[in-house]
């Protein structure tokens, strides 16, 4: 208790004439005691015992249980209350961890000092943090809102000015037309007025000539404005988005993250390449050879850099090839049911959450989001494998959620997740789902997979066009396998056949 509130209590023993001030209130007794009445209870072994003495405070019917009535003597450490003799030994609080209030208050007492201090350490760095933020995103704001207003006030200066300016000459036509007409009605020599009437006429024409309707006359002055108008245009929406994008996620940014390329240090460490299937030379592109189709390649995403609380990539994928990406054990990679696996696996254009474990270890569980899941699950002798359909919320019913382009991953070391966006714009992702990770101290690594498992370069080196339509190479060129048509170098659709497509990206 503050000094304050000691000055509040009297001994509730002493006269009325003469109460002073008390040193301890006895809560089996209810009632507080000045230095003189207090001596009974500290020279009393019975009393000493089995009177706990708080400091002075105010009783108001407090001190007994209410479901049992009896004297309120221990804290409960778990539930944060104050219980008798009963609660503690025979109701819900009998496994709890109880103390009596002189040790509960020494230790609370001693836990509150230490979060304290960690709270101001905390606060300290917090502050520091907190402001440069701030700074950084008003500055940053400041920038973007600054070019947006430029990009727009110089866009409306030149639209502005050339009408204006349209609007000035097609006036000084028309006055200059009706001061001429004005000169000519005038004039009475014959000679005269019809020395000056082709002047007159001339004038008389071009007032004809001009469009009122508002906008610039039509000629090169008009497709020139309007070209520079559209790519004018086109930065300022840019511009827009930008500014728009970075308000949402300051305000929002669990949903709407800015798309930061993946770092420059993550590459692709082949293990597996398909025939046909190639890498870019800095390592961070997937090229597939249409004539082969599709053929599989596994890879492992490698960091150059260390990484220390997380590690995020984001991968572009193509429309056309399944695939699956994640975390594996290495020495695993090439064949993914020999260990551990957790990961987002897209085949024909359906999207699953995919875990492989082993026996001993735990199963994954998925956090409740923005997505729906329906389970299977059969068990091996080594490994379970978990797959589970991603459908839509229950507003939507069980529709799947469509393949993303453009997948962000990432993987939180201290949390033990691993969770899964789809980029739907530079400033918008959409949570596709969360694992969270039993990882029994096994190493995993970043992967991915793409086409199915297993697939080998066909003979007849078959070609499928996404349109439906099948083609395959006689060593000259395409031939349509349901026509036999003679060769040819697009699909009816339009498609261009043996055409090599990049298939995955780091981005």
């Amino acid at each position: 208790m503050s000094g304050n509130m000691q000055k509040d209590i009297f001994c509730d023993m002493c006269t009325e004439e003469d109460r002073k001030p008390a040193k301890k209130t006895c809560m089996k007794c209810e009632i507080s005691m000045c230095v003189q009445h207090l001596q009974a209870h500290l020279t009393t072994p019975v009393l000493l015992q089995t009177h706990p003495l708080t400091e002075p405070m105010a009783l108001c019917g407090n001190t007994k249980c209410s479901q049992h009535g009896k004297l309120l003597e221990y804290y409960c450490l778990d539930d944060m209350t104050c219980v008798c003799v009963s609660c503690a030994i025979e109701d819900q609080h009998r496994l709890h961890n109880m103390k009596t209030f002189s040790t509960a208050h020494k230790e609370l007492l001693e836990k509150l000092k230490a979060e304290q201090q960690i709270l101001e350490e905390k606060t300290d760095d917090e502050d520091v943090s907190l402001e440069k933020w701030e700074k950084s995103e008003r500055e940053k704001l400041g920038r973007c809102s600054g070019r947006l207003i430029e990009a727009v006030t110089n866009l409306r200066d030149i639209s502005l000015s050339s009408i204006q300016s349209s609007v000035s000459a097609r006036m000084v036509s028309l006055k200059t037309s009706k001061s001429s007409i004005e000169a000519a009605l005038k004039e009475k020599d014959t000679f005269s007025f019809l020395q000056m009437y082709s002047q007159v006429h001339q004038d008389v024409e071009k007032a004809k000539a001009v469009d009122l309707r508002k906008g610039l006359e039509p000629g090169s002055d008009l497709d020139k404005l309007v070209l520079e108008i559209r790519q004018n245009g086109e930065k300022m929406v840019k511009q827009a988005s930008q500014f728009w994008g970075s308000l949402l996620t300051l305000v929002d940014p669990e949903n709407h993250q800015e798309l930061v390329p993946t770092d420059s240090d993550l590459i692709f460490d082949p293990q597996v390449l398909g025939p046909g299937m190639s890498l870019s030379k800095d390592n961070r592109k997937v090229f597939n050879n249409s004539c082969l189709g599709q053929c599989s390649a596994t890879l492992l995403i490698c960091s150059t850099k260390k990484v220390c609380k997380y590690q995020r990539w984001i991968i572009s994928l193509s429309k056309e090839s399944d695939w699956k990406i994640g975390l594996c054990d290495k020495k695993s990679v090439k064949n993914l049911k020999d260990g551990p696996v957790y990961g987002l696996c897209c085949e024909d254009n359906q999207l699953s959450i995919l875990t492989m474990q082993s026996d001993d270890d735990s199963d994954a569980s998925f956090k409740e989001g923005e997505t729906n899941k329906s389970k299977t699950a059969k068990t091996g002798k080594q490994h379970t494998v978990c797959s589970e359909l991603i459908t839509y919320e229950e507003e939507n019913g069980d529709e799947p959620v469509p393949r993303p382009e453009k997948v962000e991953v990432l993987w939180n070391f201290n949390a033990a997740t691993l969770s899964f966006f789809s980029r739907t714009g530079p400033h918008q992702r959409e949570e596709i789902i969360t694992v969270e990770m039993s990882l029994n101290n096994r190493v995993l690594t970043p992967f991915v997979r793409l086409g199915k498992e297993n697939v080998h370069s066909n003979s007849q080196q078959q070609w499928k066009c996404s349109c439906g339509k099948v083609y395959f190479w006689d060593g000259n060129g395409y031939r349509d396998c349901s026509s036999g048509h003679s060769h040819q170098a697009k699909c009816s659709c339009g498609k261009v056949l043996g055409v090599t497509e990049m298939v995955c990206a780091l981005c």
